[in-house]
C-alpha cells in the first residue's frame, strides 16, 4: 500500500491548519492509501512524524504558507504547496507529489563541494543524536547570536569613535548595541528555548520570563541581573509550564482556538513571572554577580590556566556539546562590559579558529599522511578556520579520531593560553578574521593562533602514517 506523509501550517494555525489535514486524509482514503499529518497550529505541533514514518512514507506533501523545515524530508518525493490548495484539490496534490523528484538528490560536486556538504551532513547527525535539553538550549543559543554579535560589534564602534562616549554618533551606537541589542538577548535566549519545547505557545512566558531576569528592580535589586543564567533557567521553565498547561488543559474542539491565544498565554505568562520576581530571579542574580567577582580577579596563573582548560573544550568535540559550554560561558559574559569578559571571548574564538587551520597546514606540509579527498580539503578548511567554523575539522576527524582529536586539543590550548598571556581582548562573539579590526593586542593574537596551528599541525604530522590509496 502507498504511504504518504503531510505537514499543514497556516501563518495563524487555527483553522485552515486543520481543514487542509482532514481534506488530505479523506482524499488519502478515498484513493486507497494510508497518510499521516502533522498540524502545526496555533498550540504547536501535533501528531508529530517519526522518522519510521518518514522512512515508509512514498511522497511526503508541504501544505503550508510558512516555512517548515525540510532537512528531515531528505531523499523523499516532496510537494510544496499552500494550505488553500490542500483544501481545494487535494486529491490531485497526492497524485503530484507521487510523481515529484526526490528531494535533495546529490549534485555534481567537486572535491571541496563534497567536504562541505559531509561536514553538513555529520554535524546534521551530531546533532540529531543530542539530549533534548542540549537542542532546546541551541535553538535559542542560534537565535540569540545575532544580537549578540551585532550589539558587540556597535560597542566597540562606540569606544572606538569616543572612550568616553560623549559624542552624539558614539552614544547612539552604544544606544543600538549595549541599550538595544544586548538589552534584547536574553529574553529572545529564553523565548526560543521555551518556543523550542512548547512550540509557539512558549514564546509569550519566554520573553517576560528572560526579561524579568534582566531586571533587577523588580526583585527587589536595581543593581543585579539574573543574565543568561536567568534566560536558560527562564527560557526552560517557561517551556515546560506551557507544555503542560497545554497537555493537561483540555477544551471542546470547538473552543481550541481560544486556547494558545488567551487561556495559554494567561496562565503561562502569570506562573513564570511570578516565579521569577518571588522566587528565582534574586537567587540567579546573586550567582552571576559571584561569578562576575570571581573573573575580576583573576590573576596571571589562573588566566593561563582558564586559557588552557577552554581552548581544548573548543577543539574536544568541533562544535558539540563541550565546544558549546565553553563558548557559551565566553558570550554570556560579554554582557558584563569587562575587560575580563573580553579576553575570555577572544581567547575562545582563536581557540576555535586552531584545529581546522592547523590541518590545513598539515595537508599543505606532507600530503602523503592524507588521502586525495583530504588534501583538497585541506583548503576548505583554511577558509573555514579563518572564519571561526571549528566543525571545518569534522570530517578529518571522523577519518582519523584517536589522532586527529588529541592533536587539535593540544594546539587550541596553546592558543588560548596564550592569548590569555598576550591580554587580547574581542568584544564581539564571532565573525573570525572579520572581526578582527576590532580587537585589542591583534598582533599577538594573531601569533598565538599561528603557534596553536603550527602545533596542531606538527602533532597530526607526528601521529599519522602515511596512507597508501587504491
Amino acid at each position: 500500500m502507498i504511504k504518504l506523509v503531510a505537514v499543514t501550517a497556516c501563518p495563524t494555525g487555527i483553522a485552515h491548519t486543520y481543514m487542509a489535514q482532514e481534506a488530505l486524509q479523506q482524499a488519502a482514503k478515498a484513493a486507497g492509501y494510508e497518510i499521516k499529518v502533522e498540524t502545526q497550529g496555533a498550540s504547536g505541533v501535533e501528531q508529530a512524524l517519526t522518522e519510521e514514518d518518514i522512512d515508509q512514507a512514498d511522497a511526503v506533501i508541504i501544505a503550508a504558507d510558512k516555512k517548515v523545515e525540510l532537512e528531515r524530508f531528505l531523499g523523499k518525493r516532496l510537494l510544496e504547496t499552500s494550505v488553500s490548495s490542500a483544501i481545494k484539490n487535494p486529491a490531485q496534490l497526492i497524485a503530484d507529489a507521487l510523481e515529484q523528484p526526490v528531494y535533495g538528490a546529490k549534485r555534481d560536486t567537486d572535491a571541496t563541494g563534497e567536504y562541505l556538504e559531509r561536514m553538513q551532513r555529520e554535524k546534521a547527525q551530531r546533532k540529531a543524536q543530542m539530549p533534548a535539553g542540549y537542542k532546546h538550549l541551541m535553538n535559542g543559543v542560534s537565535h540569540m547570536l545575532p544580537l549578540v554579535v551585532a550589539g558587540g560589534i556597535f560597542i566597540a564602534f562606540s569606544f572606538a569613535i569616543d572612550i568616553d562616549n560623549k559624542a552624539p554618533l558614539a552614544q547612539a551606537f552604544m544606544n543600538i548595541g549595549s541599550g538595544s541589542a544586548f538589552a534584547l538577548f536574553v529574553p529572545i535566549l529564553a523565548a526560543y528555548i521555551s518556543m523550542s519545547i512548547a512550540d509557539r505557545p512558549g514564546l509569550a512566558p519566554g520573553l517576560v520570563g528572560g526579561w524579568i531576569g534582566t531586571q533587577g528592580a523588580m526583585y527587589g535589586d536595581p543593581h543585579a541581573s539574573a543574565g543568561y543564567l536567568g534566560g536558560i533557567i527562564a527560557g526552560f521553565l517557561a517551556g515546560y509550564v506551557t507544555k503542560w498547561l497545554r497537555d493537561w488543559i483540555r477544551l471542546p474542539r470547538t473552543l481550541e482556538g481560544i486556547k494558545p491565544v488567551l487561556i495559554l498565554p494567561v496562565l503561562s505568562v502569570g506562573i513564570v513571572g511570578l516565579l521569577m520576581i518571588y522566587v528565582l530571579g534574586r537567587p540567579i542574580a546573586w550567582l552571576m554577580q559571584a561569578m562576575t567577582n570571581g573573573l575580576a580577579h583573576i590573576g596571571a596563573s589562573g588566566s593561563i590556566g582558564l586559557g588552557l582548560l577552554l581552548g581544548a573544550m573548543m577543539a574536544f568535540d568541533m562544535g558539540g556539546p563541550v565546544n558549546k559550554v565553553a563558548y557559551f560561558f565566553a558570550v554570556g559574559l560579554l554582557g558584563t562590559h569587562t575587560h575580563e569578559a573580553e579576553v575570555i571571548m577572544a581567547a575562545v574564538m582563536a581557540a576555535g579558529m586552531t584545529p581546522p587551520l592547523g590541518l590545513a597546514i598539515a595537508t599543505f606540509v606532507n600530503r602523503r599522511k592524507f588521502y586525495s579527498e583530504e588534501r583538497d580539503a585541506g583548503k576548505a578548511a583554511l577558509i573555514l578556520g579563518l572564519c571561526f567554523i571549528t566543525e571545518g575539522a569534522i570530517p578529518f576527524a571522523s577519518n582519523d579520531p584517536f589522532r586527529i582529536i588529541p592533536s587539535i586539543m593540544v594546539g587550541s590550548a596553546v592558543t588560548g593560553a596564550l592569548t590569555m598571556t598576550f591580554g587580547a581582548t574581542l568584544p564581539a562573539p564571532h565573525g573570525g578574521v572579520f572581526v578582527f579590526p576590532l580587537m585589542g593586542n591583534l598582533g599577538w593574537y594573531c601569533v598565538s593562533i599561528l603557534i596553536g596551528a603550527l602545533v596542531t599541525a606538527l602533532c597530526v604530522l607526528a601521529l599519522k602514517k602515511n596512507v597508501v590509496e587504491a
